[in-house]
């Protein structure tokens, strides 16, 4: 009879294999090393990742509703796009990014990778950053308008109210905060830009401002100092209050800051002109725009390029004191003008909006300033 065979019937003996130390410690090492590098990718980074936002039509829909409207003004059919460019910033206060989505934004050219401190103050919160750039976008659109206005010779009512001093201000302990400025050297001060004419043309002597303080008239000399930009100035913050003759209202949510400015007014220049400003064609901008039409320096204008180009926009007008930012960074197919003033951006616009006129003469951030 065969007999069953037990589990150690045909096993071979073999002696007890010893495991050399060296691996151990290899193992461990790259266990260790393995978990060190999880966590440094899982671990919050202190930098901010700007990358490109979404764009919107001035002169178009935003969730089926005119992002521009008028009331009380007669308006005009509109075509083309004039679109206004964003950036998504990641990183900022209240919010964090690890170690692995900064890396992977260093890779990617379109965007930008910056130490948080040198993009917030170390004390501000998130709620802050919320309300000063909601203030700066409901700013920017009622500068908007007034530019818009002025350019097209409407009449509107402006007032400056000082607000604060700047450092080394010349009227720290002259004017106060409150004040209404109404007049300099008698004549009135309608808006920002006769104010700044009127100082230069002083060259440096003392002016004398008129303001409204506490229900009294009060007439106070200053003597204007020279700033960095070549302007004389007062060293003071104002702000200013529009009377407009009829009512615009801009319909955007969750976009803040002021450097849709520009955008904003040339949206309402072509709304309240006859006939298409953009002759059908897709422009894309960005810049701050003041009362006066100067258009202004914003952040972010490499990822503002990269969004207009994905977009479909043949033309970027872009801030002048940008350009330096801007050369070498052009995406294919793109054309950038270099603007300093809402005319410039509307002489731009309707240039190329003209059928057969490819706009040579028109400057660009490559030109020569």
């Amino acid at each position: 009879m065969t007999q069953p065979l037990s589990q150690d019937t045909n096993r071979p003996k073999h002696d007890a294999v010893k495991r050399d130390p060296r691996f151990t410690v290899m193992a461990v090492s790259g266990l260790l090393a393995l978990g060190l590098g999880a966590t440094a990718v899982l671990l919050p980074s202190p930098y901010v990742v700007e990358s490109p936002g979404p764009t919107f039509n001035t002169i178009g829909e935003v969730n089926g509703e005119p992002l521009i409207t008028v009331e009380g003004r007669e308006t005009f059919p509109t075509d083309g796009a004039l679109d206004l460019t964003t950036v998504f910033v990641a990183g900022g206060p209240g919010q964090t990014i690890s170690v692995f989505d900064a890396f992977r934004a260093w890779a990617d050219p379109a965007q930008a990778v910056t130490p948080r401190e040198l993009v917030y103050p170390p004390d501000v919160s998130e709620s802050d950053i919320e309300e000063q750039n909601a203030e700066a976008m409901t700013s920017s659109q009622e500068s908007a308008v007034a530019a818009a206005l002025a350019h097209l010779e409407i009449p509107y009512g402006e007032t400056l109210s000082v607000v604060g001093f700047a450092p080394d201000s010349a009227a720290e302990g002259i004017l106060q905060e409150g004040d209404q400025l109404t007049l300099i050297d008698g004549e009135p001060i309608e808006s920002l830009e006769p104010l700044k004419e009127a100082l230069n043309a002083a060259g440096g002597k003392s002016v004398d401002i008129t303001v409204a303080r506490n229900g009294e008239t009060v007439v106070e000399s200053v003597k204007p100092l020279l700033g960095e930009s070549g302007d004389y100035q007062l060293g003071v913050f104002l702000m200013s209050e529009f009377e407009f003759p009829f009512e615009v209202d801009i319909a955007l949510n969750n976009v803040g800051g002021p450097s849709a400015g520009m955008m904003f007014a040339l949206g309402i220049v072509d709304t309240l002109t006859e006939g298409q400003l953009t002759g059908g064609r897709h422009f894309a901008g960005t810049g701050t725009i003041d009362s006066s039409g100067a258009v202004g320096p914003i952040g972010g204008i490499r990822q503002k390029l990269v969004g207009a180009s994905e977009s479909g926009a043949e033309v970027f007008l872009a801030p002048a004191a940008n350009c330096t930012e801007v050369v070498g960074h052009i995406p294919d197919g793109l054309r950038v003008i270099r603007v300093e003033t809402l005319d410039d951006a509307v002489t731009a616009v309707r240039t190329l909006g003209e059928d057969n006129d490819d706009g040579a003469q028109l400057p660009s951030c490559e030109d020569p300033a």
